[in-house]
C-alpha cells in the first residue's frame, strides 16, 4: 500500500506538485524526504479593489454635472434643474402645451390648451440658456430665480380654433364690393361692415402671464376685438378711382387725339372686377368684346390728306391760308390690337395709341391779282395769271380819275361812310360829298377803293370820284377774294 502526502499549500501553484515526497514499506525503500519550506503567503490588496468602484461614481457625478442644469433652476414655472438641455426644452414645451386658457363672460367657460392655441416658445433657446447661467457644476449657481419666457400665439390657428370652440364669439365681417352704375355711367363703391371676434392679444397676454407664472389654468374674460374684411372699403374706393380713369379717357388715340372714343358704358361691359384671394380687387378684360370694336377702326381712322391753298402776292408774302392742309393717315394692322388693349386695361389705362403710317399734304400758292382795264371798265381777278372771273365797273370821272399803276390792297371795311372833295369839270374843288352806308371797301390807294354802289346801275361807264365802284355782291366778292397784301394792277 502506497500513502501519499501533499504539503499544506500544495493548491497555490500547480508546478508545486514536484515538490512532493513518496514513502515506500519494506527494505531497501529510499528515506523520506520532505519537501522546501512553503514560501510566504501573498499580500491580498482588497482596499484597492474596493475604492475603483467609487472612483468610477466620482468621475460619473463630475461628467454629469458638466451637463445637466442646475438643481432649483425653473424656466417660467417650469423645474428644469438636474435636466439636460434637451430634456428641459422638452418639459418647457409640454407645459406650454398643457397650460389651459378657460373662456369666461361670454366665452361660456370653454376652454382651450396652449397646444389647440397653436402657442409655442422657445423652448431649446431657453433651455440653452438655463444651462449657459446655471450648470450643474456651479453650485453658486443652484436654486436661481426663474427665467422670463416669451410666449407667442399663431394668430390665424388660434382664431379657427376659437371660432371652432365659441362660434357665437364671432360675427363675420361683410366685404366691401364695386359695382357699375349704369345710370349716372360709373363705378362706385359699398363699403366693408366691420365684423367682431376674440381679441388674440389680450389672450396672448393672459396665456404668456399664467405660463411664467407658472400657472397650469388660468380664465380669460373674453375682450372683443373688430375683425377686418378682408377687401377693405379702402380697397374698393382704389378701385373705383382706376376704374372711372379709366372711363373718362377709355378710346382710340392718334397723339392727344381721343380719334375714336369708346362710350363708357361698352367700356364697362368689358371689365370684369374681382376680389382676389388677399382681398385686392383685379380688372380683367374681355378680348373678344374688345375685337368687333377693333375690326371697325380702320373705317374711322384712315382719311386722305387734305391739300393747303396759300394765298401770295407776286413778292412771295403768304397772305392767307383758305385751305388748311391736313395730313393723311392710314391704320396699320390691327392684328393682335384687341388683345394687347385688353391688357393694357387691366392695368388701369384706357388711352390706346394707334399704329399709324402718315400720307403727307402738299401746298399749293395761289399768286392772286386783282386787275383794272379802265378802257373797257372791266375788273378781273386773276390767280396765278388764269383769269377766274371779271365783270363791268364804274371807274373814276375824268374830273376824278382812277389813277393806274400797281398797289396793294390795304385797309378793308365792310360799312362805312365815305366823304370826298366835290370837283368841276377841271379838277378843281367845288365842294364835298358824303355817302352813308357804303359797303365791303377794299381801298388800295390813299382814298381809292373798290367798293359797293347802291346808287346807280350804270356800270360799264365812269361814274365815280376816283373808286372802282360796282355791284354790292361783287363787291363783297372783291372783299372776301383779296386779302391784304394782295396786288392790284389798274391800267388803260
Amino acid at each position: 500500500m502506497t500513502d501519499l502526502a501533499t504539503r499544506p499549500g500544495a493548491d497555490d501553484a500547480a508546478s508545486d506538485a514536484a515538490d512532493t515526497a513518496v514513502i515506500a514499506d519494506g527494505a531497501g525503500s529510499p528515506p523520506v524526504e520532505w519537501a522546501p519550506a512553503e514560501p510566504k503567503p501573498k499580500k491580498r490588496r482588497r482596499w484597492l479593489w474596493m475604492a475603483v468602484p467609487a472612483g468610477i461614481a466620482v468621475v460619473g457625478l463630475v461628467a454629469a454635472s458638466l451637463i445637466l442644469i442646475a438643481p432649483g433652476t425653473a424656466v417660467a414655472g417650469v423645474q428644469v434643474g438636474g435636466l439636460t438641455a434637451g430634456a428641459a426644452a422638452d418639459a418647457i414645451e409640454q407645459r406650454l402645451a398643457e397650460t389651459t386658457v378657460v373662456l369666461t363672460g361670454d366665452g361660456g367657460d370653454v376652454s382651450l390648451t396652449g397646444a389647440e392655441l397653436s402657442a409655442s416658445v422657445d423652448a431649446r433657446a431657453l433651455a440653452d440658456a438655463a444651462f449657459a447661467q446655471h450648470p450643474m457644476w456651479n453650485v453658486g449657481a443652484w436654486n436661481a430665480d426663474a427665467a422670463p419666457a416669451v410666449v407667442a400665439i399663431d394668430a390665424e390657428k388660434a382664431t379657427e380654433a376659437l371660432r371652432a370652440a365659441a362660434p357665437s364669439l364671432y360675427v363675420d365681417p361683410v366685404d366691401a364690393t364695386v359695382d357699375f352704375d349704369a345710370a349716372t355711367a360709373a363705378y362706385v363703391a359699398t363699403p366693408a361692415v366691420e365684423g367682431t371676434g376674440v381679441d388674440v392679444d389680450a389672450l396672448q397676454a393672459a396665456l404668456q402671464s399664467a405660463f411664467v407664472a407658472g400657472d397650469t389654468t388660468v380664465d380669460f374674460d373674453v375682450v372683443a376685438a373688430p375683425v377686418e374684411a378682408l377687401t377693405t372699403t379702402a380697397s374698393a374706393d382704389a378701385a373705383v378711382a382706376q376704374l372711372n380713369g379709366i372711363l373718362d379717357s377709355v378710346g382710340f388715340y392718334v397723339g392727344t387725339e381721343r380719334t375714336v372714343p369708346v362710350d363708357r358704358t361698352v367700356a364697362a361691359s368689358w371689365l370684369t372686377v374681382a376680389a382676389d384671394d388677399e382681398g385686392v380687387f383685379e380688372i380683367s378684360a374681355d378680348q373678344a368684346a374688345i375685337q368687333a370694336v377693333v375690326d371697325g377702326l380702320p373705317a374711322l381712322v384712315d382719311r386722305a390728306p387734305v391739300n393747303s391753298i396759300v394765298i401770295a402776292n407776286k413778292g412771295g408774302d403768304i397772305l392767307s391760308t383758305p385751305t388748311v392742309g391736313v395730313t393723311g393717315r392710314t391704320l396699320d394692322s390691327t392684328s393682335g390690337m384687341a388683345n394687347s388693349f385688353a391688357d393694357q386695361l387691366e392695368t388701369g389705362i384706357g388711352v390706346y395709341q394707334l399704329p399709324l403710317t402718315e400720307v403727307p399734304f402738299t401746298t399749293a400758292t395761289v399768286i392772286r391779282v386783282v386787275e383794272v382795264d379802265l378802257s373797257d371798265q372791266m375788273l378781273y381777278l386773276k390767280e396765278n395769271d388764269v383769269v377766274v372771273d371779271s365783270w363791268k365797273i364804274s371807274s373814276g370821272k375824268s374830273n376824278t380819275p382812277t389813277f393806274t399803276g400797281n398797289y396793294t390792297v390795304g385797309w378793308k371795311s365792310p360799312l362805312h361812310t365815305m366823304n370826298g372833295t366835290e370837283r368841276d369839270a377841271a379838277g378843281n374843288p367845288i365842294g364835298t360829298y358824303s355817302t352813308p352806308n357804303v359797303k365791303w371797301s377794299s381801298y388800295f390807294n390813299g382814298g381809292q377803293a373798290f367798293h359797293g354802289v347802291y346808287w346807280h346801275n350804270n356800270f360799264g361807264n365812269r361814274m365815280s370820284h376816283g373808286c372802282v365802284g360796282m355791284p354790292e355782291w361783287r363787291a363783297e366778292q372783291v372783299y372776301n377774294w383779296a386779302p391784304k397784301g394782295t396786288d392790284v394792277y389798274i391800267h388803260n
